[in-house]
């Protein structure tokens, strides 16, 4: 029997300026990934959205970014690597704050926007990152972009490894997501995005933007929680992998 996670990226707020619909997608995924303040999210949104998955039952993780709210986290800011490791190490801790008020524990760290396509890509950025995990709390699980450069960094530092892909996201020839802006990046069609998910995951095989496959493995799906049809696209992925005959569970314990 398939089993797969559902992940989102949520707790994307700031202040009174509200991002997505967390209430509803937090009722439909099993693992969410928590902004730590940086690209986006503030210690009232943190708690706010920790109490939530608590109450959902959902596993939370935190979701560290280059610090840029104007940008959302989606701009490379340039930095050194020893940059990246301080403001990733800082940001876990933010949100393990927030998990000690609610009593939720933080069990994995996935890397949030233009940090986790540049850690995908570049081995150096990628080793930053899950040294800052490893140095926050060895026994943290990382969420990596399947078939990618920060998939084996985490693995070769000893942390609990785990890959993913992207319901609504576009593939490269190369494994890597189809950069925002450029044709095929984004699947807003959740039929088609049920459809090539199920295909997926009976073959192993990834379209790409090229009319070919890339072959990936994977132990959770993401689907974005900031799009205007991010429930419908969750709502829609779970109820037809179901359909289908796949567990939806997360891949670790709350």
């Amino acid at each position: 029997m398939l089993t797969i996670d559902l992940n989102s990226d949520l707790g994307e707020s700031f202040g009174p300026w509200v991002m997505g619909h967390d209430d509803q997608v937090l009722q439909i995924v099993t693992s969410a990934n928590v902004a730590c303040g940086a690209h986006a999210s503030d210690p009232d949104t943190m708690v706010k959205t920790m109490q939530l998955a608590k109450a959902n039952n959902v596993v939370v993780g935190a979701h560290p970014g280059y610090p840029d709210l104007l940008g959302f986290g989606r701009r490379t800011i340039p930095c050194t690597m020893d940059e990246i490791t301080h403001f990733t190490a800082t940001q876990i801790g933010a949100l393990m704050g927030a998990a000690a008020l609610v009593g939720h524990p933080i069990r994995y760290v996935k890397p949030h926007g233009m940090l986790g396509n540049n850690s995908a890509a570049n081995r150096d950025i990628a080793r930053a990152v899950v040294k800052a995990v490893k140095a926050v709390d060895p026994k943290l699980a990382y969420l990596a972009i399947s078939g990618t450069e920060s998939e084996l960094a985490a693995r070769e530092i000893g942390l609990e490894t785990y890959s993913e892909i992207f319901a609504d996201r576009g593939y490269t020839g190369s494994g890597q997501l189809v950069m925002r802006g450029q044709p095929g990046a984004m699947l807003t069609d959740p039929a088609a995005a049920a459809d090539r998910l199920i295909a997926f995951l009976k073959s192993g095989e990834m379209p790409t933007v090229d009319g070919k496959t890339v072959k990936l493995a994977a132990q959770s799906i993401c689907i974005h929680g900031d799009s205007d049809h991010a429930v419908g696209m969750a709502r829609e992925v779970r109820k037809r992998l179901e359909a289908a005959g796949v567990t939806i569970k997360p891949f670790l314990s709350a």
